[in-house]
């Protein structure tokens, strides 16, 4: 792998490292960022390398939220507590015994919440997945979902003025809300819409403070794009050369670092701002992308 080749992965792990959780959509930047910093590698790995370097975003959930994750831990139980446990069946000791020492219910509980949360994508989404980016990973369709989401973050921060949230923690969310949230995920398959700005969104609109709304999405994420990525890893096989399993590595370690940092700044801005601001910056966004491809085709 040439230096060229090497910066241009680094440019895309950047793009990628902001993108992926601001509400303002990778797709539509990376379509962008590709009509000017090109690859130089086959169209399959390419298509793989989008997918995949998204796995550096996912470990950097990990490594921020790793304490509200981590779903185990060892301590000792009570006295009063193993006596309770003691007078149980064999199988049910070994059980509790297994359950009160090692696991957070709590976290455990969160974990249910994002499984549930996963299955409308699974239902719906996952099905007409080959077919949607077939059909819709246009500027067109991507220019528009950027403009429209755009308006609607708008519209809703506008109208969510007036009220209170009503689930201000994690703890708080029912699965009920959970599952909405996923609902509103499926809408991330259209291209441009934004994973991150579907679920803040849907977030937002069934109660939740901004605060969990985002928290919610970065952990939804985990499932969800570590799912898509084993799904490409499994259509494009291990037949990597040393070039691409290069590229591979520097996108996603970049995509890493640059996520730590993007996610820090999100939840640290949402604790004094809306995202009215993202709003106007996709509106923005989508008629330069819509006048830049139709003047090239006009032009060309």
């Amino acid at each position: 792998m040439d230096i060229i080749e090497f910066l241009k992965a680094v440019f895309l792990g950047i793009v990628e490292g902001i993108t992926e959780w601001l509400p303002i959509s990778s797709t539509g930047h990376m379509i962008l960022v590709d009509e000017f910093i090109k690859l130089n590698v086959t169209p399959e790995f390419k298509e793989f390398f989008l997918v995949v370097i998204q796995l550096g975003a996912i470990l950097a959930v990990v490594v921020l939220y790793w304490g509200k994750l981590w779903p185990f831990y060892i301590r000792e139980l009570p006295k009063k507590q193993r006596a309770i446990i003691a007078k149980q069946p064999v199988f049910a000791r070994g059980i509790m015994t297994f359950v009160e020492r090692f696991c957070d219910k709590e976290k455990w509980v969160l974990w249910f919440k994002i499984l549930v949360a996963c299955i409308p994508t699974i239902v719906i989404a996952l099905p007409f997945n080959d077919f949607i980016e077939e059909k819709f990973n246009n500027y067109v369709v991507v220019s528009i979902a950027l403009i429209v989401y755009g308006v609607i973050f708008i519209f809703i921060e506008n109208y969510n003025k007036r009220r209170k949230a009503t689930c201000r923690s994690l703890e708080s969310m029912s699965f009920k809300t959970a599952f909405l949230i996923g609902l509103f995920q499926v809408l991330s398959v259209i291209p441009g819409t934004s994973r991150s700005g579907s679920t803040i969104i849907g977030g937002i609109l069934v109660g939740t403070s901004r605060t969990v709304a985002a928290e919610f999405t970065f952990f939804l994420a985990i499932p969800v794009m570590f799912g898509a990525s084993l799904l490409k890893l499994i259509k494009f096989g291990f037949a990597f050369t040393a070039g691409e399993v290069l590229i591979l590595i520097t996108g996603v370690v970049v995509a890493f670092v640059v996520s730590i940092l993007a996610i820090k700044f999100l939840v640290g801005y949402i604790k004094k701002h809306d995202f009215k601001v993202f709003g106007w910056y996709r509106i923005v966004l989508g008629v330069l992308v819509l006048g830049y491809f139709i003047g090239k085709n006009v032009i060309g």
